[in-house]
């Protein structure tokens, strides 16, 4: 399968740690269409502590990124988002507009401090959960208070909670620790989404094949399929996945 969406990057320049120019962004997309990606939605930081972009000024962005990227024939189809930092009124921003969700849709793209009691996290995904939304909790791997015992994962699923890994992470790029865990939950089929989390174009690149080879040669075409399209796929179409992956 060369055909994957990626739900979560850092590629519309100039807004948060990831891509600082058009220059790069372009760099970035002509890369990830080389690598096979063929959507990716934009998912800019969206903290309390930050200059976050409205869900109007991300669309805005991403529509203008578009645009350049017809210029440059290259066929990727780019929807707007957010990474939501979670905190206390984050239901009530979404509401209004001052953060986004994903294509649209009512999939929430969340991450919370690493250090983050299991109970906050729980409690937070809760919370969106009851404002009406899907939450999908960002790279799961760096949170030690949940993803050490597979069982919070799993409550966390039973929840309605949705599970995202960066692809990077399975493939070793951040340490054998990170590549263990994740290959565990992957295992476990306790994973829903694998996306780039691409920041630029090195170590935390737009890529997905290497990554999509692997679980196809470990888990089978289906699994690929499952966790780098299909999965993806709904979350644009707003339909409901459910929690089995």
């Amino acid at each position: 399968m060369e055909n994957y969406i990626d739900i979560h990057s850092h590629i519309l320049p100039g807004v948060d740690d990831g891509s600082d120019s058009l220059e790069m962004s372009l760099e970035m997309l002509h890369m990830a269409a080389k690598d096979g990606v063929s959507q990716i939605i934009l998912t800019p930081h969206s903290k309390p502590w930050h200059r976050s972009r409205s869900s109007g000024e991300v669309a805005a962005g991403v529509c203008w990124l578009q645009e350049r990227l017809r210029a440059e024939n290259l066929e990727i189809k780019l929807y707007p988002g957010n990474e939501l930092y979670y905190r206390s009124g984050l239901v009530e921003e979404i509401m209004e507009g001052q953060a986004g969700t994903l294509a649209n849709s009512h999939y929430v793209l969340v991450e919370f401090e690493p250090s983050a009691d299991y109970d906050y996290i729980r409690n937070g995904m809760y919370t969106l959960l009851s404002g009406g939304y899907y939450p999908i909790l960002a790279h799961v791997e760096r949170y030690k208070n949940l993803c050490t015992k597979t069982v919070r994962v799993k409550e966390m699923i039973e929840m309605g909670c949705f599970i995202q890994v960066n692809a990077g992470s399975i493939v070793g790029r951040y340490g054998i620790a990170a590549s263990c865990l994740t290959k565990k939950l992957l295992k476990q089929g306790l994973i829903h989404f694998i996306a780039t989390d691409a920041h630029d174009l090195g170590r935390r690149s737009p890529c997905l094949s290497e990554c999509a080879a692997y679980v196809e040669k470990k888990y089978g075409k289906e699994s690929s399929r499952r966790l780098f399209f299909d999965n993806p796929m709904r979350v644009l179409g707003d339909e409901d996945i459910g929690t089995n992956t």
